[in-house]
């Protein structure tokens, strides 16, 4: 397994500011001049040398990222599970995932426009493969803005990590929230982890050190457990369920006495069940906090009912204590300790490394024995053996096999392996429809319901219940409706003719041409209605308007023309000015000039205009900074 300092993790920056360190490398550390006399061939090298530069500080930069990440199937189980619940283990893998192809994705990039570079036949196209490379990388970094972002976040936190050793000794503190957990780590380590009167004041993992028999010890003060299933927990309590679950340590339950933890002892007894699976092959001590309000002796006999199950079990220590008067913290630290100790001397023995120690270490000395000796068959073999028989007769025939068996007599039964009980297997199918059994809603005397319906229908058929004769029309209403129909096709072959007229592409004549005739007229008009059948006599008289007749000549417009100009010409008043229109007299008028000149005044001063109309636009440059010879001294205000 390997180790990592979380700590030595790089910075990750932001997409933007990726690209600018790429960029801003890539122009310091290569060439900057190239001029079009050059050879070909040395432009071509060039722009290849800037965007294989490019290229490389991408794939370092971003190998960089990948590497220094710690991956999940490396690290320990206890921080892969501990990396799971803070950050989410399938968004993290797509975010390096992510990282990982957008490398790639550059370096084909790099790849493909080098290739191209070499049929460039001038700077310019060059110099444009060269901008399509770098702006097709900066393109894919910046679609990883979001990856990065989350990257930077995830570095930071673990950062903030404590530094627990999973292979180092290990003591655990779990229980309800408020039990005094943070007030022991505080009594027995240098760890200043805060303590207040409510629940969850611990929202992390916090790491003490503390001394024993010259060793040195890291003691974790875990967040509150609360007694609800596994999925339902927060990540503040599956923080604490994945150190109880994955780090080889001796474990401290603590329950409160006095139950000012808002807990009573019944809860933290069914916690301490429900959570007794992670204490497998661990050393486990059940202590009794809080004597100084309350103690084991004190306790009424309902509530010391509750904790027998506890103090029943000789594998567990139940001990006292209170942090506050210090009563039981040295020797419940001492306790697990020593059990932690003992513990991890015989896991060391049942291992094969000591096994293979003590085999060195031990002289065997054979005895004599019988040459003619029954061999010893150990009973675990012939178990094995046993079972194996077993399995052996156990094994189900294929149905090959029982084919080659029966011969002519055998008959495929494809449902006898049902797993379904009596004779039920062989039942007819069910129709589900929409995920209902049809059968559910058949109803058994449906076929006679349905034979009289169709009786009672027929009956009514015979009665004549359905027929339906439709009223005759009078002669009023059925030349209305000829009529109706004749002006609904006259009306759709107008409108026919007018959408062709409009789509038309030929020119049109304007309308003052002298050769163009109306077809419209009064007569014209009377002979349409006529034909539609509307009655059009007595409509002589009628007073049908004509429209002035636009085909005369030019002359005639000019004639015309000159008339109304004499006739204007004639008339002694004309139309007065815009500045006069609307004014009395000679004073008001020159009142109104005035106060118009005034506010034309103000508004064009300021912009140092002539007038109104005036768009002179100054030079606003300094002309001491732009013209001249440079003097001797300073340059820099240039």
């Amino acid at each position: 397994m390997a180790l990592y300092n979380f700590k030595k993790i790089a910075v990750v920056p932001t997409a933007k500011d990726f690209i600018d360190i790429i960029l801003s490398k890539t122009q310091r550390k290569t060439p900057t001049v190239v001029h079009k006399q050059y050879k070909i061939t040395r432009i071509r090298a060039f722009y290849t040398r800037k965007v294989k530069f490019t290229q490389q500080n991408f794939h370092d930069r971003l190998s960089q990222i990948i590497q220094e990440f710690p991956k999940l199937d490396d690290v320990h189980p206890f921080y892969a599970d501990l990396m799971n619940v803070l950050y989410d283990k399938d968004h993290y893998k797509l975010a390096l995932g992510q990282i990982n192809t957008a490398r790639h994705l550059i370096d084909n990039i790099a790849k493909d426009y080098v290739r191209l570079m070499k049929y460039g036949d001038s700077l310019y196209r060059c110099k444009q493969l060269k901008k399509a490379a770098l702006g097709r990388m900066a393109t894919i970094m910046k679609r990883q803005a979001a990856n990065l972002t989350y990257l930077e976040q995830v570095r930071q936190h673990l950062a903030r990590l404590p530094s627990i050793d999973p292979y180092a000794r290990t003591i655990i503190i779990c229980g309800f929230p408020n039990v005094g957990k943070s007030s022991f780590i505080n009594k027995i380590t240098r760890a200043d982890v805060e303590v207040q009167p409510y629940a969850f004041t611990t929202k992390s993992l916090y790491v003490g050190h503390t001394d024993h028999n010259y060793l040195r010890w890291q003691v974790i003060d875990t967040p509150g457990i609360l007694d609800h299933p596994l999925e339902q927990r927060n990540v503040i309590e599956m923080q604490a369920v994945t150190a109880l679950a994955h780090l080889r340590a001796a474990v401290l339950y603590f329950c409160d006495l006095s139950e000012q933890c808002g807990h009573n002892l019944d809860e933290q007894v069914k916690l301490f069940e429900s959570i007794k699976p992670l204490f497998a092959n661990k050393p486990l001590i059940i202590v009794m906090n809080k004597t100084d309000i309350v103690q084991l002796d004190e306790l009424p006999p309902e509530k010391r009912a509750a904790l027998k199950s506890l103090e029943d079990d000789a594998n567990v220590p139940v001990m006292e204590m209170s942090t506050v008067t210090d009563f039981g913290v040295m020797e419940v630290k001492i306790e697990a300790c020593e059990r932690l100790l003992a513990f991890r001397v015989d896991q060391k023995v049942k291992s094969k490394k000591v096994e293979g120690i003590l085999h060195r270490l031990h002289v065997a000395q054979p005895k004599h024995v019988d040459k003619n000796r029954v061999p010893c068959i150990p009973e675990s073999v012939l178990k094995k053996r046993q079972a194996a028989a077993e399995k052996a007769e156990r094994k189900r025939k294929l149905e090959r096999e029982i084919e080659v068996e029966l011969g002519d007599d055998y008959v495929l039964d494809l449902k006898k392996n049902y797993d379904i009980e009596g004779d039920q297997k062989y039942d007819s199918i069910p129709e589900i429809w929409e995920g209902h059994n049809i059968a559910d809603y058949i109803d058994p005397e449906i076929f006679e319901k349905l034979n009289k319906l169709e009786q009672e229908e027929h009956l009514r058929e015979e009665a004549g219940l359905y027929d339906y004769k439709a009223p005759e029309l009078s002669q009023t209403m059925r030349e209305i409706r000829q009529l109706a129909m004749q002006i609904r096709e006259k009306r759709a072959i107008m409108k026919e003719e007018a959408r062709v007229t409009k789509a038309s592409t030929k020119p049109v004549m304007p309308r003052t041409a002298a050769a163009k005739v109306r077809d419209r007229s009064v007569a014209k008009l009377k002979e349409q209605m006529e034909d539609l059948g509307v009655d059009m006599e007595g409509t002589e008289n009628a007073h049908f308007k004509r429209t002035r007749a636009r085909s005369r000549s030019r002359s005639e417009h000019a004639a015309k023309r000159m008339r109304v100009e004499s006739q204007s010409r004639g008339r002694s008043v004309s139309k007065p000015s815009r500045d006069e229109m609307g004014i009395k007299d000679v004073a008001m008028k020159t009142k109104l000039k005035n106060v118009a000149h005034k506010a034309l005044k103000k508004k064009i001063a300021k912009k140092g205009l002539k007038g109104e109309a005036d768009r002179f636009i100054g030079n606003k440059m300094p002309k001491h900074l732009f013209t001249g010879k440079r003097g001797v001294g300073k340059t820099d205000r240039r």
